[in-house]
């Protein structure tokens, strides 16, 4: 979705600049101050109420964004390890259920620069790295979003982390087809911290 989003803006200034040249060149006292971005808190260890080992319940719906109402549920564990003294986790999530047998690894990893994070996830039955969901946290909720295409479709992805308690995390993954508008929820997850 920001690759979007920075799409439309470069968009709308060669817009603007194509249209500055066919009229009046404004005077600089009346030119609007340049606006800055607000600057990011440094969320270099938002991930760190995560580390350690956690029971696992996964639904996943079977045909995303095809009308179907079909979905499975696993259970099993999630483990999470740090990496670069937290500048990174890696996410190790093993479940069984009635679909079988899952294997999911993410690789999170810490942009300074940018000040977000990059989700990095990888399904073991084909040993590849999908592009990773980019966001942040605010306020305890993590919100990560990506560009993707399902069965030749261009899709957005969302993916929603909400810390519950220092023991519990609620996980939510939506799939758009319209841009943005309208999401459908496929993949949640409830995880249970599990004693030392």
């Amino acid at each position: 979705m920001w690759k979007l989003a920075m799409g439309c803006a470069a968009f709308l200034c060669l817009a603007a600049l194509g249209q500055a040249g066919s009229a009046q060149t404004i005077a600089p006292a009346a030119q609007a101050p340049a606006a800055t971005a607000p600057t990011l808190p440094d969320g270099e260890h938002d991930f760190d109420f995560e580390i350690g080992v956690w029971k696992t319940h996964l639904s996943r719906r079977l045909h995303p964004l095809t009308g179907s109402q079909t979905w499975v549920d696993y259970d099993g564990t999630t483990t999470v390890r740090p990496v670069w003294n937290g500048a990174g986790n890696l996410v190790e999530l093993v479940v069984d259920g009635p679909a079988g047998h899952f294997e999911g690894l993410s690789l999170r990893l810490y942009n300074p620069q940018t000040r977000q994070w990059a989700l990095n996830f990888a399904n073991r039955n084909d040993g590849q790295i999908v592009a990773p969901t980019i966001g942040g946290f605010r306020e305890g909720r993590g919100e990560f979003y990506q560009q993707d295409t399902l069965n030749g479709r261009a899709i957005f992805v969302r993916f929603i982390i909400t810390r519950r308690s220092k023991d519990a995390i609620h996980f939510e993954q939506a799939f758009s087809a319209d841009g943005g508008r309208t999401w459908e929820v496929n993949w949640i997850a409830d995880d249970t911290r599990t004693p030392s």
